[in-house]
């Protein structure tokens, strides 16, 4: 129908994943969204070491998820986003911490719904993110600003190179480096990001150079300093 207001109606359909761990909470979600005909549910899944992999094959436009709701634990969000380029993330069932929610909103997640969330949020959240919305609190997006302040007056956004340029650090370095700081070893660097050993050492020399350090332990002070490795 011309002009419809109705976003059944009027958009394109969305497809989402839905990974999560509880059963009945799966099957739930997983029914409450076949219900509305703008969307299309790709998949559901509980969360695995296949994960990944199994959103990837998908082909969905959005992962709504739980799987940071137990530590707040960014591996596999930073592995969907480094196999799957351009998908929108939405978590459910968060806690309303402000370091988590800045750690995820770092790594570029478009949705963060805490747990007393409905299921008519849950679904607006989905059409928000899908139309390029952010679905956030209120009071976390604030959180999320002050912290941005804060950093860009106490640190410089940017690191330097011997040539005098200035540069942004890449989002697979800083997915690297917090791998680093968890004290993971190059070897499981390397399966984490599925890259080989000897590319992940280059991408520490690399680090290292940029920000004049002598250790990889240092360069993970420094950046963590500066704010781009929050929660870290």
């Amino acid at each position: 129908m011309a002009g419809s207001n109705n976003p059944e109606l009027s958009s394109p359909d969305i497809r989402v994943f839905l990974l999560a761990e509880n059963r009945l909470l799966r099957e739930t979600l997983s029914h409450l969204l076949q219900k509305r005909a703008d969307i299309v549910v790709a998949g559901v899944s509980r969360i695995t070491e296949t994960a990944a992999k199994e959103v990837a094959a998908s082909q969905c436009a959005i992962l709504l998820t739980d799987c940071a709701t137990s530590d707040g634990d960014p591996k596999l969000v930073c592995e969907i986003f480094q196999q799957i380029p351009g998908i929108k993330v939405i978590l459910f069932g968060m806690d309303e911490d402000s370091a988590t929610f800045v750690k995820f909103a770092y790594l570029g997640v478009g949705g963060y719904l805490l747990k007393n969330a409905s299921a008519a949020e849950i679904i607006a959240a989905v059409r928000g993110v899908a139309k390029g919305d952010a679905a956030c609190p209120p009071k976390l997006c604030m959180n999320l600003i002050q912290h941005l302040a804060l950093q860009s007056q106490a640190h410089p956004r940017t690191v330097k190179r011997e040539d005098g340029a200035k540069r942004l650090l890449t989002h697979r370095q800083l997915q690297l480096l917090g791998l680093v700081a968890k004290g993971a070893t190059n070897k499981e660097i390397a399966a984490a990001l599925n890259l080989s050993e000897f590319t992940v050492k280059n991408h520490i020399r690399r680090i290292m150079k940029q920000v004049d350090a002598d250790t990889r332990h240092e360069a993970v002070d420094m950046i963590r300093a500066s704010g781009f490795l929050p929660g870290i």
